[in-house]
């Protein structure tokens, strides 16, 4: 088959990698335009458009699908499958009209539940046992097309979404690749989706970060990993910003408000709204990531309760 690609970030890159390896052809990328980054605000290529531009494959970074010369370019390609992996832009229904054999979607979540833009961080944040990839066949809506194939994971417990994000992105570019025999001769069969079962995963917003210490530990702790590497959970520590890589949930309930961190401890410990939840890894502004016993090195905790501005 000649396959268009379209996809963005890390997690396209084992899908396209696969479909380059294999005996079919990508004739071109998508991919979103490139966007300032580092520290420099520097215009960065997405890594998808670094792999394409690397072996020669023609490059498109559209801001919009929408308009009929857009159409015709993808026209013009002859591809008889557009595959899409977190491209970022919803493609209009004049789009998925385009190729022969329509356009499928890798979705990094076990649909219907968890539709949407985050589903690795909400199924992780949500306690999820379990998640996985689903291989679909695209509609104007969002996540909602018939499934093709669903493979599933365990959410292991000390999963960060940065960890799972990694394992699923190799699963999606497995389940693909198992289901392009049947999308080519026609004989995969879709499965409608269950609309009693959606969830929805919403972006994941700045303001989701800041830790509420009256909260459970074993949802704090579910936090922490879910918002690792983005947005980051934080709290505040003596008028600063503390940012919080890594935790562990305790079944400990000592005295004391939330947020109160235990003094007499070679852990740091912080007594929340039922347990105790020990911090692992932190970084203040403009300072590195520190274990957290090197941070009770050089910061002393004796009074000290996370949180509280003044």
């Amino acid at each position: 088959m000649k396959i268009l690609f379209a996809g963005t970030p890390e997690f396209a890159i084992p899908s396209l990698e696969m479909l380059l390896a294999s005996e079919h052809r990508v004739v071109g990328v998508y991919t979103q335009p490139d966007r300032p980054a580092g520290r420099g605000c520097k215009d960065r290529p997405s890594p998808v458009k670094v792999l394409a531009q690397s072996l020669g494959i023609e490059v498109c970074q559209p801001d919009s699908l929408k308009s009929p010369d857009e159409h015709q370019k993808l026209r013009d390609f002859g591809a008889d499958l557009m595959v899409v992996v977190a491209y970022g832009l919803i493609l209009p229904k004049p789009v998925l009209d385009i190729p022969r054999l329509g356009c499928v979607n890798v979705h990094g979540s076990l649909l219907p539940r968890w539709r949407g833009a985050a589903p690795i961080q909400r199924a992780i944040y949500a306690g999820d046992d379990e998640t996985g990839v689903t291989i679909m066949f695209l509609e104007p809506k969002m996540d909602t097309g018939p499934m093709l194939l669903k493979m599933a994971t365990p959410i292991q417990p000390s999963e960060t979404s940065a960890d799972l994000y990694g394992r699923l992105s190799v699963l999606g570019a497995k389940a693909l690749h198992d289901c392009l025999p049947g999308i080519e001769s026609g004989t995969i069969k879709a499965e409608k989706q269950d609309e009693s079962g959606v969830t929805l995963a919403g972006k994941l917003q700045k303001c989701e970060a800041s830790t509420d210490w009256t909260l459970p530990a074993a949802v704090l702790e579910r936090r922490v990993r879910a918002f690792n590497p983005w947005p980051v959970a934080e709290t505040v520590y003596c008028g600063e910003i503390l940012r919080i890589w890594r935790a562990q949930s305790l079944d400990e309930n000592p005295s004391g408000s939330p947020g109160a961190v235990l003094a007499g401890r070679k852990t740091l410990d912080v007594v929340t709204g039922c347990g105790l939840l020990r911090l692992l890894e932190l970084q203040l502004p403009g300072g590195k990531r520190l274990m957290a016993t090197d941070f009770l090195n050089a910061h002393p905790m004796k009074n000290v309760r996370l949180g509280v501005c003044a």
